[in-house]
């Protein structure tokens, strides 16, 4: 039997409009290890009413709290549990990891810790309503990634899912970065993946454009959005190019901004218009 680990801490200076916000701690049996994340509750939280859930996901290089501490808008996590009085979960996974259970490693097995593990207790230590149809994803960057890549594999998980900024492809030779850092994401990715991967069609499904298929047979409300000057946008362009050719209903944006907390911060209400038309609240 699984033991999960829960600790929960007050972060009294992170308050916006009586929302309020656990630290959690959560042990993973899959990886040995304890990991945090933030828990964001509506003044409207009680014991009275169940309530959906939204995991928001951070970038390759961040960490649980970033959507809180980052944002360039204080507290619009907390604006956001209260406009529709749901809760949010910021998970927190190692750096450069997209989400995934590494085939090579055992220290990340990060899809079974967010889908086995993380939601099961949520679930349990909080008032929420356990179905899928009351249960969303979404995330930016390596965390846009995890979002549609987790939701495609666990269509009994989710209704909807999103990506802001998100790495559609992890072959880097799409991205528009030095090819230093290109070769250093390939260098980790084959660490976690194997020295034999592939990045040409048919893709892995260890990469989002890898799973489209699996996309249009789950029936998941899928929205995605990036900025026209962001490193990511070729990876984007191709994930819209490809549901568009296999018919995968999905809503897709291009927007002034970069790969930054600025653009981020104004794609999250967006994101939440677009989640909270197909969560159930009852």
């Amino acid at each position: 039997m699984k033991k999960l680990l829960f600790l929960i801490t007050f972060l009294p200076s992170l308050v916006f409009a009586q929302a309020t916000v656990d630290t959690i701690e959560v042990y993973s049996q899959a990886m040995k290890k304890t990991l945090k994340a933030a828990v964001t509750t509506p003044s409207g939280y009680s014991n009275a009413e169940k309530l959906p859930v939204l995991y928001l996901l951070h970038g390759g290089s961040g960490a649980f709290d970033d959507w809180h501490k980052k944002v360039t808008e204080p507290g619009i996590v907390n604006k956001m549990a209260e406009q529709y009085n749901l809760i949010i979960v910021t998970p927190g996974v190692g750096p450069a990891s997209y989400y995934y259970d590494s085939p090579m490693m055992d220290s990340v097995q990060y899809e079974t810790y967010i889908t086995q593990e993380l939601i099961p207790e949520i679930d349990k230590n909080y008032h929420t309503l356990a179905k899928k149809e009351s249960r969303a994803i979404t995330g930016l960057s390596m965390g846009g990634h995890g979002a549609m890549m987790l939701s495609a594999k666990h269509p009994d998980l989710f209704i909807a899912a999103g990506s802001m900024s998100g790495v559609m492809n992890i072959d880097t030779r799409l991205w528009k970065v030095p090819e230093s850092f290109q070769q250093l994401r390939q260098s980790q990715q084959k660490a976690m993946l194997g020295s034999d991967l592939n990045y040409e069609a048919p893709f892995s499904t260890y990469t989002a454009v890898g799973l489209v298929d699996k996309m249009k047979d789950n029936g998941i409300a899928l929205i995605f959005d990036i900025g026209v000057d962001d490193f990511l946008i070729e990876t984007n362009r191709q994930m819209h190019q490809l549901l568009l050719e296999n018919g995968t209903p999905h809503d897709y944006t291009e927007r002034p901004g970069a790969h930054t907390w600025e653009y981020w911060t104004e794609a999250l209400p967006y994101h939440l218009m677009f989640i909270s038309k197909h969560l159930k609240w009852d």
